[in-house]
C-alpha cells in the first residue's frame, strides 16, 4: 500500500507566518505555493525566505504560477493539483492571497471530485501600514472551513467543451453530430458504455448526459440554423473549461 502524502496548497500573496506555520505545525510531506504570474509585476524577496524556510523543515516545495485575481484560476490550479494527489490528504490554506484566491481555493475544495480540505488561519496581528508585506504577524488559530459539495461537470462534459473549445477557431460552429463523431472517436462514456443501436439513441445519449446539462448550467448554447443545431461555449462556459480541464488528464 503506497504511502499518504501531507500535501498543502497555498494561494501565496503577501502573507508570512500564516503559510509557514501550519505546514510545520502539521507535518507536510508537500507544498504547493501559488503565485501571482502577472508578467509586469515582481516576486517580493520575502517569498524566498519563505520557501527556505519551510524547505529548512525538510518539507518539499513546489512553485507554480497562477493569476490570484482570477477566480477561476485560482479554482483550476487547486483542482489540478488536488487531482494529481488523488489518494492523498489534500489541505488548502485560503487565507494567504487575499479574498479572490480564497473564494476560489474554497470553491475548488467543495467540488465532489476534489476530495480537499480548506482551512483559515488566523494571526496574531495584523500590521498598520496598509503597505507593508507580510501584512500580518504570528499564528494565533486554525480553522477548518465548512464546506457545501458541488456538482461540477462530468470528464465527458469536459471533453465536448474542450472539444467546441478547439472548433472556435474554425469557419464553423461544431453541429451536435459532430459531437458525437468525437465522443466515439474518443470513447467517452456516456456512448461508449452504453453502445447505442442506432443514431437516434446516440443523439438521445448527448443530450441527455451532456448537452442539457451544460445548457442549463449556462456553459453551452444551441443555435438551430436550418436543420442544425449548432453548438458554442458561453463566456461562463470557457470559465468552467479553465476551472475542471484537468479531469481530461485525470480522470475520476
Amino acid at each position: 500500500m503506497d504511502a499518504v502524502d501531507r500535501v498543502h496548497v497555498v494561494p501565496f500573496g503577501s502573507e508570512f507566518d500564516r503559510i509557514v506555520e501550519p505546514v510545520v505545525r502539521y507535518r507536510a510531506d508537500v507544498v504547493y505555493l501559488l503565485e501571482h504570474d502577472d508578467p509586469h509585476g515582481t516576486t517580493p524577496t520575502y517569498h524566498d525566505e519563505v520557501v527556505a524556510a519551510i524547505e529548512d523543515e525538510g518539507i518539499e516545495v513546489r512553485r507554480r504560477d497562477c493569476n490570484l485575481v482570477d477566480v477561476y484560476d485560482v479554482l483550476g490550479v487547486v483542482t489540478t493539483v488536488a487531482a494529481e494527489h488523488r489518494g492523498d490528504s489534500v489541505r488548502v490554506n485560503v487565507s494567504g492571497a487575499g479574498t479572490i484566491a480564497a473564494i476560489g481555493a474554497t470553491i475548488a475544495c467543495m467540488d465532489v471530485s476534489t476530495d480537499a480540505t480548506a482551512y483559515y488561519v488566523e494571526p496574531e496581528s495584523y500590521a498598520h501600514d496598509a503597505e507593508a508585506e507580510p501584512i500580518s504577524e504570528g499564528f494565533s488559530d486554525l480553522a477548518t472551513l465548512p464546506t457545501y459539495p458541488v456538482d461540477s461537470p462530468s470528464r465527458d462534459q469536459v471533453a465536448i467543451m474542450s472539444y467546441v473549445a478547439e472548433r472556435e477557431g474554425g469557419t464553423a460552429r461544431p453541429k451536435k453530430r459532430d459531437l458525437i463523431d468525437h465522443a466515439e472517436a474518443e470513447a467517452l462514456s456516456f456512448i461508449a458504455d452504453r453502445d447505442p443501436a442506432n443514431d437516434k439513441a446516440k443523439f438521445r445519449l448527448l443530450d441527455t448526459h451532456v448537452v442539457a446539462p451544460l445548457v442549463e448550467d449556462g456553459y453551452l448554447e444551441i443555435k438551430k440554423v436550418g436543420r442544425r443545431h449548432l453548438v458554442a461555449l458561453t463566456d461562463r462556459g470557457h470559465d468552467a473549461l479553465r476551472a475542471f480541464r484537468h479531469k481530461l488528464a485525470h480522470p475520476e
